[in-house]
């Protein structure tokens, strides 16, 4: 290979943001035929510090966009507010890096618990449990949810294709996660990415808590990767009793589902799945 390029495009150099989700980036395509320069859309991944009052509580690596969700439904998901009047107001810090910290104002009366958020400071967009305690300090959160409304398998069968629809940004970078909330009729409540698997449930969850929509009975979340502990926890947390994974799920999300009393399924896709725990909510017709 001689490098020669019919374009000279930097390698790895960004042009433009497209939007708030996607950039623009030079790259060297290398295949069968000479390496030639081109550009590239990839996800944007950029640092989210979310704020209580003047405290910072979390960092996180997140896809710009619905950060308004994602601080709700991440303070949601960690217990720190049980009801959606506990927030009274959410908005981004002004200055050049307002973009990237959102500051939430607890209603009068609600207090910070510290414990509630016994997980280190910084969080990868990827980071799984990320230092919680125990296991048994999330259960005293959760309410082992009681639903029992049937859920057709032909509806589940067809969560890879509505979730194909929500994934914009995935189409065009390949790079990012998605979450959707589906009713258990198959019709999409609620629809987000983000490079986070775990911020892109937070985003859903947040969603509800914004509309008041909370507990999502009579939902199944569909994530478009594996399924971790901590996506099974924030769903039950939501009160959300089925969980379809396109990927596999771990251990401990399996034992978090027993505990919690929901449904899990994994390997959603090409037609098949797998039911990991409670598939007495299937039903075929």
């Amino acid at each position: 290979m001689d490098g020669r390029s019919p374009r000279v495009v930097p390698f790895g150099w960004m042009s433009a943001m497209i939007d708030e989700t996607t950039a623009r980036v030079g790259v060297r395509f290398v295949g069968d035929s000479t390496p030639r320069g081109d550009h590239d859309l990839v996800a944007v991944e950029e640092p989210l510090e979310i704020r209580i009052g003047c405290k910072p509580v979390v960092v996180t690596m997140r896809t710009p966009g619905r950060d308004h969700e994602l601080a709700a439904g991440f303070l949601w998901t960690e217990g720190v507010i049980r009801r959606a009047d506990d927030i009274d107001s959410i908005k981004h810090c002004p200055g050049v890096d307002g973009r990237n910290v959102v500051t939430v104002r607890l209603a009068r009366g609600i207090e910070l618990d510290p414990s509630r958020l016994e997980r280190n400071f910084y969080a990868t967009s990827s980071c799984g449990i990320c230092g919680k305690a125990t296991l048994d300090a999330i259960h005293q959160l959760v309410n082992p949810i009681e639903d029992v409304t049937a859920l057709e398998v032909g509806v589940v069968h067809s969560l890879p294709d509505r979730m194909r629809r929500i994934q914009q940004t995935f189409g065009a970078t390949g790079g990012c996660h998605a979450a959707g909330a589906f009713s258990f009729d198959g019709s999409l409540r609620c629809g987000r990415e983000d490079v986070g698997r775990h911020n892109a449930v937070d985003k859903v969850v947040g969603w509800a808590v914004q509309n008041r929509s909370i507990p999502l009975a009579d939902t199944v979340l569909a994530v478009s990767g594996r399924a971790s502990f901590e996506i099974v926890q924030k769903a039950a947390m939501a009160g959300i009793p089925v969980i379809a994974a396109v990927s596999a799920p771990s251990s401990l999300a399996i034992e978090a589902a027993r505990r919690f009393r929901q449904t899990l399924i994994g390997f959603c896709r090409d037609g098949r799945f797998n039911v990991y725990h409670d598939p007495g909510r299937l039903v075929t017709r």
